[in-house]
């Protein structure tokens, strides 16, 4: 019999598989380790350091997310070295740019002279547009932590608005390679990267370029593993907090693959759209039509009312109405012309239950076998 491999975590004893690292063992064993640049699907970094623990025998803290699990390992996830080590990286986090949640410390200037020039470099009066679902605010309150104490960091870079997508708003962002490692490892789009250096280093597309004007897709999934406010659906920015949505789950119809969705509902509107995580098939990733082709649901230029063209005119008629009508025109073409005239296309853009409801009515009941499918866009 093989030994086993053992990790003791906070005083309790683990076994691990060869090659686990040790925020892997303790999340399999419900141990929480914070995190903010950690992604599950991709190469640990250990950029942010917010992971970080106390392993005996080290000479310093270890980057849980990146350090492989040893036999006999002794760890501390919340030890007073620990702990204090966190406060302080967060402490420089919310001291870098415009976090002006309800956490942010004001430069030693007054509080409503420090709002009033959040407001104006952010365009809008309110608070940051994910407050209440910021992963960095989150850990500020959890270790009970402000910015106060450190000189706010100026960022140079205006914010992007000029894509249909995405606000790129460089302002919050705490340059965590979340982003660049979903792109480049995830979806394997390969867009976007780290570019230039020291207090000027930024995350760009090829040649630092609009994401409009770029390799970019725009499949959303930077916006998704984003943990601050630095990538924000355009549509849903302050217009949704997350406490105002109802989530729903679905699948979406844009292709035969399945996507799992999150539609975020308010006021029975959908306001953005989300990959549901850790669900096949998608995992949370989505395309772009998955993740932003939704403006249609709630169009004012939909028809709401069936239309009969008469005299080269359309006027409003009810459903019994129009439904008769086209009842009567097919049952005229199949007497005068034969079924086999008939032809239907359905949608890939329905459900796998309405295009079987399809093609049932056109060979039941139209009585022929021309249907097709437009899975060829």
């Amino acid at each position: 019999m093989e030994p086993k491999n053992i990790i003791s975590i906070n005083g309790n004893d683990f076994t691990f598989e060869p090659g686990e690292t040790i925020l892997q063992v303790a999340r399999n064993n419900n141990i929480d380790i914070p995190t903010l640049c950690h992604l599950k699907a991709a190469t640990p970094t250990g950029a942010c350091r917010i992971c970080m623990v106390e392993v005996e025998g080290a000479r310093s803290l270890v980057a849980s997310c990146a350090a492989p699990a040893g036999n006999g390992m002794v760890v501390q996830t919340e030890s007073p070295k620990v702990v204090e080590a966190r406060k302080l990286l967060i402490r420089l986090l919310l001291s870098s740019g415009n976090h002006n949640c309800a956490v942010r410390g004001s430069d030693e200037q007054g509080w409503t002279q420090f709002q009033l020039g959040a407001h104006k470099s952010d365009s809008s009066t309110e608070l940051c547009p994910v407050w209440g679902d910021c992963r960095l605010q989150d850990l500020a309150y959890r270790y009970q932590v402000s910015g106060d104490g450190f000189d706010g960091t100026h960022t140079p870079y205006p914010m992007e608005t000029v894509n249909p997508f995405i606000v790129r708003d460089f302002s919050r962002c705490v340059l965590c390679g979340r982003c660049v490692q979903a792109c480049n490892e995830v979806q394997v789009n390969k867009a976007i990267s780290f570019g230039y250096r020291g207090s000027s280093t930024k995350i760009i597309a090829a040649g630092d370029r609009p994401y409009g004007d770029s390799d970019c897709v725009f499949c959303g999934e930077c916006l998704q593993v984003c943990p601050v406010g630095a990538l924000v659906e355009k549509d849903a920015r302050y217009e949704l907090r997350q406490w105002e949505a109802q989530k729903v789950r679905t699948t979406c119809t844009y292709c035969g693959v399945g996507c799992q969705l999150n539609l975020h509902v308010k006021d029975n509107r959908v306001m953005k759209v989300d990959g549901v995580e850790g669900a096949a098939p998608n995992h949370g990733s989505l395309c772009v039509k998955g993740r932003f082709g939704y403006d249609f649901i709630g169009s004012d230029k939909r028809l709401t009312t069936p239309l009969i063209k008469e005299n080269d005119r359309f006027r409003e008629a009810s459903w019994d109405e129009a439904l008769n009508l086209v009842a009567d025109k097919f049952k005229a073409i199949k007497n005068d012309a034969g079924a086999d005239t008939i032809g239907v296309l359905t949608s890939a853009r329905i459900s796998n239950e309405e295009n079987y409801l399809a093609n049932k009515f056109t060979r039941a009941v139209l009585k022929t076998n021309n249907i097709d499918h437009c899975a060829r866009l």
